[in-house]
Formats: structure tokens, C-alpha cells, sequence
């Protein structure tokens, strides 16, 4: 086996002897201590400040190790990822890697994951949707257990898409299907002269790039399983929107505030979510003159030579160096090997991210750790902020 399918199956083998369970860095409003009384701003602090203790406190404030949606999604789509590679192999009669699982196993796996997050989708809503298993907090908004958000619906359904590629199940057809209805029916939708932007959640109005997308392509994907492109001008002009807020060096900032027009200037792994969902909304819907292969070759040269150096560490945010994220390590590694089509380096760049995240935050039991500061490293293994990102990186790759 090569160095990435080592690295996997230690990571799959820790993945599984936790039954996809684990905590998360925004967990902390699930413990025990009833912080309700500190109001949005104090519970935001918490979590702020929690998330940056580099112990695990967790056991001791009585929060458990659960399933989230994302995570459980996230990994879905790296099991059926694998399942088509191991069924194409089968096919051909070609040699099995030792210690890779067979085919009928990973069938068995991604069933379980695929029934689990049909049987536990936030109701009330118009469709299919997921959300977080802790409360949220911030400034802005707050946010229950279980509150839907196009974020984690869009990548639980990009696992169901391709559990749907891998399986052919229609169960997974009529999700999708319901998943957009939520897009469209429960997510508010901002218009100008540029296009249109969807909402984060239901909860708010507001406008943050990445999401968006990430609901436009939930929206393609459908419209490519469905054969059905009634919604095409609709994603076309989130694509517009989007595309119209990139900035003259090619990178994207995080949101836009509709009240005072300014951008929140936030570039990290985010950049690699709007390219990917770009590349990912084109296969399927390219309409003539609209300049996406410019917009996303100007995005991946910044994102490639101002986000990540020559050894393939990036950086926090820019232009902040610290801390070695794995969240952006993740990212890049997905889209440098995805989009590798609009420039051939690009893949052997995936490779050298891999080759230093493996080596600088991948723990002997298999686990990646969540950051790593000048003098110290945060080793907690949060399930879905970390190890269902890389066993998808390292698939991918």
C-alpha cells in the first residue's frame, strides 16, 4: 500500500472502533451546567473559548461523544467514493490491496449511515435537512440543537449523491429532491442586479458565499439526478452572485453584511468550498460566456500560492500563519486533487499537503489532531471537525 492507504486504514480503524461517535470543537453548550442565563453573547464566548483549551474537559462537564449529521455525512460520501473504486477493481478482476475492506463491507457501512441520517433529519420543515447536535452561538443569531442550515444539509446531501452514484438506491433520489425543497422553500433568498444569495438557515436573513453555493449545488446535483432543470436560472444566478464578490487577487471573503454593505474579510478552507462547489455546479449546468473556468483558475492560484507555502502547510487565515488547522489541510487536499483538471501540478501539490499533514498531525492511533500552535498542539479527535474531513481528503486523494 502507498503512504495515503496507510494513512487511511489507521484512520478508518479508528473511525469505526468509535462507531462514527465523537466530540466536536463547538460541543460545549452540551454540557451539564445550565448556561442559558449568559445569554448569546456569554454562550458564544464559551464556545469560543472552549474550542481553544487544548485539554479534553469534555468528560468532566458531562458531554458525550454522539453522532453529528455533517460528520455522518461527510463520511458517507467517502465510503461510497470507496465502494465504486472497490467495485470497479472486483469488476476487473484486479488484485486487492491488502487490508482494504471489501466491497459487500462497505455496502453494509454506508447503509447504516445512509438509514441513520434519513431516520434523524430535522422535521418541520419543507423537506430533508439537517442540522448541528449542539446548540449554537454567536452574536448574530442563536441556534437550537437540530436547527437546519444549508451548510450541513448540503453536505449531508453530497454524500447521499453519491451513495445514490454508487448504489443506484432511489431512496436516495426522492431525499435529494425533498433536501431541495427545504433550499427553496425554507431558506430566505436575497436579490440584486448580481443574482440571488441563500440564506445560512431559516432562523436569519444573510448572505454568506460559501453556504450559498453549497445550496446552489445541492440544487444542481438534484437537477442532474432528477433529469429535471426547472431550477437552472435559479442556480445559475447564485453562481452569479457569488462569482460577482471575488475579489480582484482571486480570493473570496466570507459574507456580506446587507445592512452596511461591508464584506467580513475571512479567507481560510472556505476559498476551497466556493471553488469546489463552483467546479462542482459546472459539470452540470454550464451555461455558454459565463466565465467560470476564469473565475475558478484565478481562485485556485490564490488559493494554491497565498493560502498554503511551497511544503504544503496553510495558513490559519489569511494573513495569520497560526495555527496548522485540519480543517484547512482537509480542504486543500480535496480541492487541489479535484480541480488538478485546470492544472496538472495541482495534484502533485494535493500530494505534498497530504505528506505534511500526515506527518505533522496524524497521532500513532490513527486519529489527526485538530491544531497545532508554536508551542503546543490541541490533540483532541474531534470526529467531524477532523477525521471525517481527512478519511474524505485521503479518499479522494
Amino acid at each position: 500500500m502507498n503512504p495515503y492507504q496507510i494513512s487511511l486504514q489507521k484512520l478508518l480503524h479508528y473511525i469505526e472502533s468509535e462507531d462514527y461517535k465523537g466530540y466536536d470543537p463547538y460541543d460545549f453548550l452540551n454540557c451539564r451546567l445550565p448556561l442559558e442565563w449568559l445569554g448569546k453573547y456569554g454562550q458564544a464566548i464559551v464556545i469560543q473559548s472552549g474550542k481553544r483549551i487544548p485539554f479534553n474537559i469534555r468528560p468532566l462537564l458531562g458531554i458525550r461523544k454522539d453522532y453529528n449529521p455533517k460528520g455522518m455525512g461527510l463520511i458517507l460520501h467517502a465510503y461510497s467514493i470507496m465502494y465504486q473504486k472497490k467495485k470497479g477493481e472486483e469488476v476487473s478482476s484486479v488484485k486487492m490491496e491488502n487490508g482494504i475492506q471489501n466491497s459487500d463491507l462497505l455496502l453494509e457501512k454506508m447503509q447504516f449511515i445512509f438509514n441513520w441520517l434519513t431516520d434523524n433529519y430535522s422535521t418541520g420543515y419543507s423537506g430533508y435537512c439537517w442540522g448541528y447536535n449542539f446548540p449554537w452561538a454567536s452574536p448574530g443569531k442563536y441556534l437550537k440543537p437540530g436547527t437546519p442550515s444549508v451548510v450541513v444539509t448540503a453536505f449531508v446531501c453530497k454524500g447521499i449523491y453519491e451513495y445514490y452514484r454508487a448504489t443506484g438506491d432511489p431512496k436516495a433520489v426522492e431525499i435529494l429532491k425533498s433536501a431541495s425543497e427545504f433550499v427553496l422553500n425554507d431558506l430566505e433568498v436575497t436579490e440584486d442586479k448580481t443574482g440571488i444569495c441563500f440564506s445560512y438557515t431559516p432562523v436569519k436573513k444573510d448572505c454568506c458565499y460559501n453556504a450559498s453555493l453549497l445550496g446552489a449545488e445541492l440544487l444542481a446535483k438534484t437537477a442532474f439526478v432528477t433529469n429535471d432543470f426547472i431550477q437552472s436560472n435559479k442556480i445559475i444566478k447564485a453562481v452569479d452572485f457569488v462569482i460577482s464578490r471575488q475579489q480582484p487577487d482571486g480570493s473570496w471573503n466570507y459574507s456580506l453584511d446587507f445592512v452596511s454593505g461591508k464584506e467580513r474579510k475571512q479567507i481560510d478552507f472556505h476559498q476551497g468550498f466556493v471553488l469546489e462547489s463552483l467546479y462542482e455546479i459546472k459539470k452540470i449546468i454550464d451555461p455558454e460566456n459565463k466565465g467560470y473556468d476564469e473565475s475558478i483558475k484565478k481562485g485556485l492560484d490564490y488559493y494554491k500560492n497565498v493560502q498554503f507555502d511551497e511544503d504544503g502547510y496553510s495558513v490559519w487565515r489569511v494573513p495569520e500563519k497560526w495555527p496548522l488547522e485540519i480543517h484547512n489541510q482537509a480542504q486543500g487536499i480535496i480541492t487541489f486533487s479535484r480541480l488538478s483538471k485546470y492544472d496538472d501540478s495541482l495534484f502533485a501539490f494535493a500530494e505534498k499537503i497530504a505528506d505534511y499533514t500526515i506527518s505533522h498531525m496524524q497521532s500513532a492511533k490513527g486519529y489527526f489532531y485538530y491544531r497545532k500552535y508554536p508551542d503546543y498542539t490541541i490533540r483532541i479527535p474531534y470526529m467531524r471537525w477532523s477525521q471525517a474531513w481527512m478519511m474524505l481528503a485521503l479518499v479522494v486523494l
